[in-house]
């Protein structure tokens, strides 16, 4: 249905779903709410799935890694859309500083401490609200290695404002530091296509890309596409594209820094 009202013209604005998206995941509490925060104690994540979902981020990154010949020790990691902690507690035990960043000023707390209970790594929380993600640079400061977003493009307002967290990912990576991120994609049925309205009722369905139109966002933000992974299926949904992306260098010619 609000697919249906937004093709006939009726979308709500972005500045209105942001406005809904903040007081979505800043209203915190609730099994819903747990379970799309990533919370370990969430029901959904009952046995052993919130440590293998970032278990096989890890892997993930690290065969692209290795495939691109990133070598350098990973001084600052940031992950964007930190939740529970379920990325953190394996990325923060190959990184001097992991500094994750929410819009929840609990899931925050909450990785905090579980990257204190799981590693020595500094835990540098940095809190955004959905209306100004550009104030995390400035927070946060250039020169990281590893930028990482996982579930969270597909929960952003619009695919528009998914292209101002790629120019984010950009300033915040140094010359030669990789990004990974994560998106829903959009396999150009009426069924995939981005929401733009109707936020609560459709937290993680609200933004997707088709593959193609990703990588040419990606190239227009200054960030060169190293490959993309399909996961057409797993443990919590469908349709998950993660590209690996790299800051070039400023000797390197034909992309925007």
């Amino acid at each position: 249905m609000q697919r249906t009202f937004a093709t006939v013209g009726l979308r709500q604005s972005e500045s209105r779903i942001a406005a809904d998206s903040q007081r979505y995941w800043t209203e915190t509490g609730g099994t819903r709410w747990k379970a799309d925060s990533h919370w370990q104690d969430a029901d959904v994540f009952d046995g052993d799935l919130w440590t293998r979902i970032g278990q096989r981020h890890l892997a993930m990154f690290e065969r692209g890694a290795r495939m691109v010949e990133f070598s350098r020790p990973w001084g600052r990691v940031v992950e964007w859309g930190c939740g529970g902690g379920a990325n953190a507690v394996h990325f923060a035990k190959r990184c001097r500083e992991f500094v994750g960043v929410d819009i929840s000023a609990e899931s925050l707390r909450e990785c905090g401490r579980q990257v204190a209970a799981t590693s020595d790594a500094v835990f540098r929380p940095v809190l955004v609200e959905v209306g100004e993600p550009e104030r995390a640079i400035e927070l946060i400061g250039p020169g990281c290695d590893i930028f990482l977003c996982f579930y969270v493009f597909e929960l952003v307002p619009s695919p528009e404002y998914g292209e101002r967290l790629l120019l984010i990912a950009r300033d915040l990576l140094a010359p030669g530091g990789l990004a990974l991120i994560q998106i829903k994609y959009d396999e150009g049925r009426f069924w995939t296509r981005p929401r733009r309205r109707g936020y609560r009722s459709g937290v993680a369905d609200m933004t997707t890309y088709p593959i193609s139109e990703f990588w040419q966002l990606a190239v227009k933000c200054g960030l060169r596409p190293e490959s993309v992974e399909l996961v057409p299926k797993d443990d919590l949904d469908e349709r998950y594209a993660y590209f690996l992306l790299s800051r070039p260098s400023a000797e390197e010619n034909g992309f925007r820094l």
